[in-house]
């Protein structure tokens, strides 16, 4: 099964509550194995000592073939969390969850959980490992509903001690039949989600079991029984071919920044340089890293210009790829700190990009005013409206600024949709993946009648648009 006739099994089937789809974390959600962090943190921290990291590492190394084997590995993982604040712990897994996790979400399995919450299903997050290792996790992905080994907590304090049975194997299923049990859910229609071998009992507790990147023992299982398999993308560590093709990705952006201005003097016209520079920006970095750009709609990049483009923020590269979009006749609008940006500083000071303070009004105000007059000269101006990169595919909140200046220049709004971005260089990696960039253009948007009494509910609108293209993405 590949992840298009996932998805459309589960728009094309039942929608309702009383559906359920219950995910696996370790491996299915997430690459990898979440607690491997929340130990590193605690050992880089100095808090793990030399008792606690033999034990866990020998309890590891033995595995895990019965679930007395596991009761044991988590008493000896989770006994070094006594005294610790269940405060404490929600705090290490949001900072992990910002700096790491976030980064080993499977796109492919955010997708998928848009789609059950799309068509209304009761979507559980199902683990063996603690609340604090998935929370964060959990609430960005809008997950209400999350299983997990409970640990002893006194007074707002964890004992150390696991608090009855963990959810591994039989605890699993168990769990997970009673959650449906108290929440009326029709077992028979539901999903299951796992990549484990020991999760072939939960996998088998609803109707749909798909397994999820299996492992060799689940494969097995999935092929006896008939099961439906899924795979998704690894999202392990870049190899040495991903560094050195970052490497030329990046002389490539230089490269063809001097090129352009070189361009620009010999005709003394800044704007063949400016216009250069876009074009090979666009296309020389990106196929030096074995990534391609594929653009929906790329007619409505031409149909209205000069006009203010927005797009979701999710990459460093989002100013690349929309250098491939839009390839000439446009400049940026950014925060301030991208003036000193290592990597696209340069660039974007020389194509005369209005840097904002995000936290001094005043001042972003009147750093847009003269961005009003390049549109009315004709250049388009790109913005993120979300005003930051995003740690996952979710759209974030829509700051005004850029639908402002559209109304002031008199000038269209063009949305433009960016999928995959995240999956080809993270928010926090520098480190670029070759692979496959989804850009859809949008119709204009005409803001001539647009008021700023009914500005608010306008741009809602908007990025209520974003969240349906990228639900439901065009074919």
């Amino acid at each position: 099964m590949i992840l298009e006739e996932a998805l459309e099994r589960v728009r094309t089937g039942p929608k309702g509550p009383e559906i359920a789809a219950f995910f696996d974390f370790d491996g299915t959600i997430v690459h990898g194995f979440s607690g491997l962090h929340f130990f590193r943190d605690r050992l880089l921290a100095g808090k793990v000592g030399a008792a606690e990291l033999a034990a866990t590492m020998l309890n590891g190394l033995r595995g895990h073939d019965t679930e007395a084997d596991f009761e044991r590995f988590v008493a000896v993982a989770f006994k070094a969390w006594g005294g610790h604040t269940e405060e404490e712990l929600y705090e290490i897994g949001r900072r992990l969850f910002a700096s790491t996790i976030a980064g080993h979400i499977y796109p492919e399995a955010w997708q998928l959980i848009r789609a059950h919450q799309a068509a209304g299903h009761t979507v559980v997050i199902a683990s063996s490992a603690s609340r604090y290792q998935i929370q964060a996790t959990a609430d960005a992905l809008g997950v209400e509903h999350v299983l997990f080994s409970p640990l002893e907590v006194r007074d707002g304090v964890l004992t150390g001690r696991v608090d009855g049975k963990s959810l591994w194997r039989s605890g699993k299923a168990q769990a997970v039949l009673a959650f449906a049990e108290a929440n009326s859910i029709d077992r028979e229609q539901s999903y299951t989600y796992s990549n484990g071998g020991e999760d072939a009992d939960f996998l088998a507790t609803m109707g749909n079991p798909t397994p999820t990147n299996p492992d060799r023992n689940l494969e097995r299982t999935a092929t006896e029984l008939g099961w439906p398999i899924l795979r998704f993308k690894p999202r392990g560590t870049p190899g040495t071919k991903e560094v050195v093709r970052t490497l030329a990705a990046y002389g490539g952006l230089f490269g063809s920044v001097w090129t352009g201005v070189g361009l620009g003097l010999l005709n003394r016209n800044k704007k063949v340089a400016l216009d250069s520079i876009a074009t090979l920006a666009g296309e020389v970095p990106l196929a030096l890293a074995g990534i391609d750009v594929d653009i929906r709609n790329e007619a409505n990049a031409w149909a209205q210009r000069p006009a203010v483009f927005i797009f979701n923020h999710q990459s460093q590269l989002d100013p690349v790829i929309m250098a491939r979009v839009l390839r000439h006749s446009f400049t940026g609008v950014t925060k301030k700190e991208m003036a000193s940006d290592p990597l696209f500083g340069l660039v974007l000071r020389f194509v005369g990009a209005a840097f904002v303070d995000r936290a001094n009004t005043e001042q972003a105000k009147a750093a847009l005013g003269p961005v009003v007059d390049t549109l009315r000269e004709g250049t388009s101006v790109i913005i993120a409206p979300e005003g930051t990169r995003s740690l996952t595919p979710e759209i974030g909140r829509f700051k005004k600024g850029a639908f402002h200046i559209a109304m002031q220049a008199g000038v269209p709004i063009v949305p433009v949709v960016i999928r995959n971005a995240g999956e080809v260089l993270w928010k926090h990696s520098t480190v670029l993946r070759p692979g496959t960039v989804d850009v859809v253009v949008l119709d204009p948007i005409d803001v001539s009648d647009w008021t700023l009494d009914e500005l608010g509910a306008r741009v809602a609108e908007v990025e209520d648009l974003y969240r349906k293209t990228l639900a439901n993405w065009p074919v």
